[in-house]
This record gives C-alpha cells, sequence and structure tokens, in this order.
C-alpha cells in the first residue's frame, strides 16, 4: 500500500484527484470504478475544475459505480443514481452510454447483478476503482463478516451502517435496508485502487485496514493483499496508526517514478 497523509482534505481531494488523472491519460480508453458519499466530493469538484479548465477530458471513459440501494427510485434525490448525476456526471464531458451503475429497482436483481459482472468483464475490467471505507471497515457495501470471494450481489446493510447513512434520510426507518453492490472479488480485481478517508470517526477502521490482520471483520483488510493500493488520509483519519511516521518517511524519499 502507498499511504499518503494530507493536512486538509482539500490537499488530499488535489492528490486524489491527479491519481484519477493519471490514469486517465496513460490509457486509451480508461476504466473507472467510482464511489458516493461525503468522502470523494471535494475529489470530484477537482476533476470537474480540471475538465473546465481543459486539463482534463472524459470523452473516452467509462465508468461502473460500486453500489446502489435497492428500491429506491433514481429520481429520489437519495439514490446514488442521483448523486452521481448531480455531483460529477452532469458536468463532465463523458458519454452517457458509457457510464454504469448497479440497478437497484431491476425486476430481476439476481440478474441484473450477473448482467453488471459481465458488462465490467466487457469493459476489460476496471482500471483505477476509488473507494471509501466504513466506520465498521466495509468497501463498498461488503459489511463485515462478508465473503472476500463475493462478487456483485444483494447485500444486506448493517445495523451501523444503516444509522451511519441515516443522515441523508429524514427517518432511520426510511434508510433502504438492501443494496446491490461490487463483491470483494470484483474490486480486488481492479488494476488500482484508489481508497479516500476523512475524519476521526475512521481512524479505528484505517488502523485496521493498514496495520491489522486480514480478517473478514475489517473487510478493507483484505487491500493489503492488492498489488496496488493508494490511501489518502487527513491527519484525523490516520492519527491511529502506529507507523505514521514511517508512511510520511517513505512518501518523501520515493523516488519520482515510485510515486502514484
Amino acid at each position: 500500500m502507498e499511504i499518503l497523509i494530507r493536512d486538509s482534505l482539500e490537499a488530499g481531494a488535489e492528490v486524489a484527484a491527479s491519481v484519477v488523472k493519471k490514469i486517465i491519460n496513460s490509457k486509451e480508453n480508461p476504466v473507472l470504478g467510482l464511489a458516493t458519499g461525503g468522502t470523494p466530493l471535494r475529489m470530484y469538484h477537482e476533476l470537474i475544475r480540471m475538465k473546465e479548465s481543459g486539463e482534463l477530458s472524459f470523452q473516452k471513459c467509462t465508468t461502473f459505480n460500486l453500489d446502489e440501494y435497492a428500491g429506491l427510485p433514481r429520481e429520489d434525490e437519495r439514490s446514488y443514481y442521483y448523486y452521481m448525476m448531480n455531483n460529477l456526471f452532469d458536468h463532465l464531458d463523458i458519454n452517457r452510454e458509457r457510464v454504469h451503475l448497479p440497478d437497484g429497482n431491476a425486476k430481476d436483481l439476481r440478474e441484473a447483478c450477473r448482467k453488471y459482472e459481465q458488462q465490467i468483464k466487457n469493459a476489460g475490467g476496471i482500471d483505477l476503482q476509488v473507494l471509501g471505507i466504513g466506520a465498521n471497515g466495509h468497501i463498498g457495501f461488503n459489511e463485515p463478516t462478508g465473503s472476500f470471494a463475493s462478487r456483485t450481489w444483494v447485500k444486506i446493510l448493517s445495523e451501523q451502517t444503516i444509522q451511519d447513512n441515516s443522515i441523508y434520510f429524514d427517518k432511520l426507518e426510511e434508510v433502504p435496508r438492501h443494496v446491490v453492490t461490487m463483491g470483494i472479488a470484483t474490486i480486488m480485481e481492479s488494476r488500482h485502487c484508489l481508497l479516500l478517508a476523512n475524519g476521526a470517526k475512521k481512524a479505528d477502521a484505517i488502523r485496521k485496514m493498514i496495520e491489522g490482520p486480514i480478517s473478514a471483520s475489517c473487510p478493507a483488510s483484505i487491500l493489503q493483499m492488492h498489488p496496488r493500493v493508494t490511501v489518502v488520509l487527513d491527519e484525523e483519519s490516520a492519527y491511529l496508526l502506529t507507523f505514521k511516521d514511517h508512511y510520511k518517511w517513505i512518501e518523501k524519499n520515493k523516488l519520482d517514478w515510485q510515486r502514484y
């Protein structure tokens, strides 16, 4: 893992956006895996700025989102479809036919999951997968104790995740219990993973992910086995790391070609 710790959310967003930019500019037809939530918003704002300034084009990009609520209409402001359109895609020069999100309203969710996996395969796999991390260590909506061999499937949210996500809903009871999410095995097949985290609430999960044992109790810990992971943190989310100073030393002394 490459651990990058920054003093502010803005600085972290700039680093994360530069990783995305590098992937887009190095591939003829880049395939991006994207995430939702509060964490990647600043990175998306920076990518929009890059597009508007002429630094970056998304015309040849294909995208696949990590997850979506099951049963929540796409036009609902709390759906991840709405989030992505409002916060990113409506502001980019991207071909909408190349934009893919899990269909949480499919009549046959099992078949929709199978098709989503096939679409990723047909695109040649994901070049860069953007990830957040839950306070309980989930990536995508792969909750603790789930299988590391899982593929895109319908999952049940944990009580903690429902509580965490209730800030986006008027009532706790309105939070969907079921989601469609890429599985751990799907995520691990991405050629490069970019995980973003900020805030003290994520510090324990970050510590377990980076320095703890690989365990289904912290799904993100499997990323220790991925050949290329870039982790961008702020000081608050990194404060429990035993080797925090070492990670900073490593970054400072890397050769130019070794940097994200």
